[in-house]
C-alpha cells in the first residue's frame, strides 16, 4: 500500500473528510499486514543502528491525534525493536507555569534528540493552535499587550509561520521531520471510549474531559485540519492516517518510518585507512593474550 494518498506536502489544500478513517477503501489483508509490519520493524532496527553510529541526522516524528486515537499503543508496538540509546519518546501534557513563561518552542526545543537519535513527541508544539486554539486559551496569556490585543485569525497565522520556520531551521540543522495525524472516526472513538468504561482494566485511561472535548469534535477537526494546511512543506510533510483499525494504523506508522530512514540511508562509519591496517596486528595481540 502506497504511503502517497496519505501523505500532505503543502502543493494543495486538503479536507480531513477526504481521508478514510479505516482500512475499507484499501482492500487489505490484516494477516499480511501485520506480516509487513513484523518486517518493517526488523528494517528500521538496523537502519536506526546505522542512525545512531553515524550521528550525522536526527529525525524527529511528531503524533497528533484526538483522544483515543491510538497514539501510545503506535508508539508501543512500533518502536518494540529499536534500541532504547537510540530513541527518546516524550509525552507533552498542558503546559505548567515554568512552561508558559517562556515562548511555546521552549519545552520542545529542550527535548530535541541529539542527531543521531530518533526523537517521538506524543503530541507537541503542535498543541499551541489545536487545543489553544478551540479554548482560545491565548486570551488568558500573560505576554505583551501587543500579542494579547492581536485577533485570534492573526495570533494563529503568526505561530503557524513560526512552526513552518522553525521546523525549516531544523531541516536546515540535519534533522528530519515526519508529522502524523491518526484520523480516527467519532463513532470509532465512542465504542473506545466505552470500552473504557466497561472494562475495570481500562477505567484508568478514562477522564471526564475526554466526554467535554468530544463536544467539540467539529472544532478539533476545523482546527486539525487548518493546522495541517498552514504547516505542511515538502520538506516536513504530514500524514494523514485512518486509525480506526489499530492493526493497519501501526503498520502505516512502520511504513513512514522506515520511508524517513531509506531517504535519510545512514551507513555505518569507516575507520581511517590508518586504523584499518592496524586491525590486524591487534587482532593478533587478542589472541595472544593468554587470559
Amino acid at each position: 500500500m502506497g504511503l502517497g494518498k496519505y501523505k500532505v506536502d503543502g502543493s494543495k489544500k486538503v479536507k480531513l473528510s477526504d481521508f478514510n478513517t479505516d482500512s475499507k477503501r484499501d482492500d487489505v489483508v490484516k494477516e499480511d499486514i501485520k506480516l509487513k509490519q513484523a518486517d518493517n520493524i526488523k528494517k528500521i532496527a538496523l537502519l536506526q543502528e546505522k542512525l545512531y553510529a553515524e550521528g550525522k541526522e536526527g529525525l524527529i516524528i511528531v503524533l497528533q491525534a484526538m483522544d483515543a486515537a491510538g497514539k501510545d499503543g503506535a508508539v508501543k508496538h512500533v518502536m518494540s525493536g529499536i534500541n532504547p540509546q537510540g530513541i527518546d519518546v516524550v509525552s507533552f501534557k498542558q503546559p505548567n507555569s515554568e512552561e508558559l513563561a517562556h515562548d511555546f518552542l521552549w519545552r520542545i526545543n529542550r527535548r530535541l534528540p541529539e542527531r543521531g537519535k530518533i526523537g517521538l513527541f506524543n503530541r507537541s508544539y503542535y498543541e499551541d493552535v489545536l487545543v489553544v486554539k478551540v479554548h482560545e486559551l491565548n486570551k488568558s496569556y500573560k505576554m505583551a499587550d501587543r500579542i494579547t490585543k492581536l485577533d485570534s485569525k492573526d495570533f494563529f497565522k503568526k505561530r503557524y509561520r513560526h512552526i513552518r520556520n522553525y521546523e525549516e531551521y531544523l531541516f536546515d540543522n540535519s534533522y528530519r521531520i515526519v508529522k502524523i495525524f491518526l484520523n480516527v472516526s467519532k463513532s470509532e472513538q465512542k465504542k473506545r471510549f466505552l470500552e473504557r468504561l466497561e472494562n475495570p482494566d481500562k477505567n484508568w485511561k478514562f477522564s471526564s474531559s475526554d466526554l467535554s472535548e468530544r463536544k467539540l469534535w467539529k472544532d478539533y477537526q476545523d482546527v486539525y485540519e487548518q493546522a495541517i494546511n498552514e504547516t505542511a512543506t515538502e520538506d516536513c510533510p504530514w500524514y494523514v492516517l485512518p486509525a480506526d483499525d489499530k492493526w493497519y494504523t501501526r503498520y502505516l506508522v512502520s511504513a513512514i518510518i522506515l520511508k524517513a530512514l531509506e531517504d535519510i540511508d545512514p551507513s555505518f562509519p569507516e575507520l581511517p585507512d590508518s586504523e584499518k591496517a592496524k586491525l590486524t596486528e591487534y587482532h593478533e595481540s587478542l589472541l595472544k593474550d593468554g587470559k
